[in-house]
């Protein structure tokens, strides 16, 4: 039962502490729309996006005025772009440019998918989807692009460990009169899920139904007002305190979800759970850990505060929600978290410590700006690195960096909206072409072998 108090406390989180859903996410299979032609293809995805989720955005809007919480985004999810292009075979960028046309035309934040799953090797059409991420992104606003290049079961990829650190610096030059966005748009992934409805690396999984709707909660702010209140608690007090603030968070999410299952016809998927932080002050991760004791970010004894709310987020979170999946946890991209720039700027935060912190976490390296001069290697090192945390540990990590091209440490980008703004970081100049340059394959672990 809901109680009067339980409205109110809603409410106060709402107004005060910017607790929103952060995204509904119609995940949508584009299988039935591979074509031996492109452009039947193509057309066939513009079709079934526009049909499919012609009432999402109306949708969210009316569940947001009748219910009096903040939907930011309604976005879609599709089925991997390179599997559609293994089967009509062409240039991939007109798919890019179909997606970018039907979310125009349906009028969500953004489009996700395109994106190949290449952690054991490459198959039809992952090799010319990757090659092409940079124009495609370049020539689209709306349009988001992921790839995964190792898992606990099947090891990394190193060959497109390579490869994509190429990518993310040819995406980084080709809109560098952009604040190198198409770099922001883009992320490596180690064991992706299938149903994460955050971006940049949101896909439509092979094993998801044909349609779906999934939502992302957030409220770093609320789970920080709630800790202020008691400063004198013990860490496992702390602990207790962040999973009950989960589990109304995640209530919330729940509500919304089915919802607008309901209103759309369609299945509802998952709640994630996330504290996804935007650059508004009060929505911030790090000034959480602050909260719990840590003089800034970075210092001594972070990654420890981190794991901490992470997992006391998760299990408050799925207590609420019998469908918690996606990533949930605790996000910490630099550029979108107002404490988490404050730390960078004063250099209480490093790269080396955000690597250390992206093995508790929900995610990894996110939204991180490294110099314009960074070279491919280094990228592909610091992506390996990233898959290494993720697949011995078998969690989720990521990598979103955009090299600042024409900039140096200390200089700032500016991409606006949820994305933020970010110092340009130190990083280890030391060359890893050797290593990242043999090509193969990093086995998988010795525990991945469950069966």
């Amino acid at each position: 039962m809901i109680n009067t108090f339980d409205i109110l406390e809603t409410i106060k989180m709402i107004q005060d502490e910017c607790l929103d859903i952060r995204t509904t996410t119609m995940g949508i299979s584009l299988l039935d729309c591979a074509d031996s032609s492109i452009d039947s293809s193509c057309a066939k995805i513009y079709e079934k996006i526009c049909r499919r989720a012609e009432k999402l955005v109306a949708t969210g809007n009316e569940i947001e005025k009748q219910y009096g919480i903040p939907i930011i985004n309604k976005r879609v999810s599709v089925t991997p772009i390179a599997i559609l292009a293994g089967v009509s075979g062409g240039d991939p960028v007109k798919y890019a440019l179909t997606l970018e046309k039907a979310a125009n035309t349906i009028g969500v934040n953004f489009i996700g998918g395109y994106s190949a799953l290449v952690q054991k090797g490459f198959s039809a059409g992952d090799l010319e989807l990757i090659n092409s991420i940079p124009q495609a992104l370049a020539q689209t606003e709306h349009l988001c692009s992921s790839v995964n290049i190792g898992s606990t079961k099947a090891g990394i990829n190193m060959d497109a460990v390579k490869l994509m650190g190429q990518k993310v610096k040819e995406a980084a030059e080709l809109t560098k009169d952009r604040d190198c966005i198409a770099a922001g748009k883009l992320v490596v992934f180690c064991n992706a899920p299938e149903d994460n409805p955050f971006m940049a690396g949101a896909f439509h999984g092979l094993s998801e139904p044909d349609c779906v709707i999934n939502v992302g909660v957030s409220g770093p702010g609320v789970v920080r007002s709630v800790i202020s209140k008691y400063p004198d608690y013990s860490i496992n007090e702390i602990a207790e305190l962040i999973k009950k603030t989960a589990f109304k968070i995640t209530r919330m999410g729940q509500l919304v979800g089915v919802e607008a299952s309901k209103r759309l016809g369609v299945p509802f998927g998952i709640v994630d759970l996330s504290l996804a932080p935007t650059p508004a002050v009060g929505d911030s991760v790090a000034h959480i850990l602050e909260e719990i004791g840590l003089e800034q970010c970075g210092a001594a004894g972070t990654t420890a505060c981190l794991a901490m709310l992470n997992d006391a987020v998760k299990k408050g979170g799925v207590m609420a929600s019998s469908s918690v999946g996606g990533l949930s946890g605790a996000f910490i991209p630099v550029s979108e978290d107002a404490g988490m720039i404050n730390a960078a700027r004063s250099g209480a935060l490093t790269i080396e410590k955000l690597e250390a912190m992206t093995a508790v976490c929900s995610v990894g390296l996110d939204m991180i700006v490294i110099p314009g001069d960074t070279t491919p290697e280094v990228i592909s090192g610091i992506i390996a690195d990233e898959a290494a945390i993720g697949m011995v540990n078998g969690k989720t990590t990521a990598v979103r960096v955009i090299p600042a091209i024409g900039k140096n440490i200390g200089d700032e980008l500016e991409f606006g909206g949820l994305l933020g703004s970010g110092p340009v970081m130190k990083v280890n100049t030391n060359s890893p072409a050797k290593f990242i340059n043999r090509g193969g394959r990093i086995p998988a672990p010795l525990h991945s072998l469950k069966n």
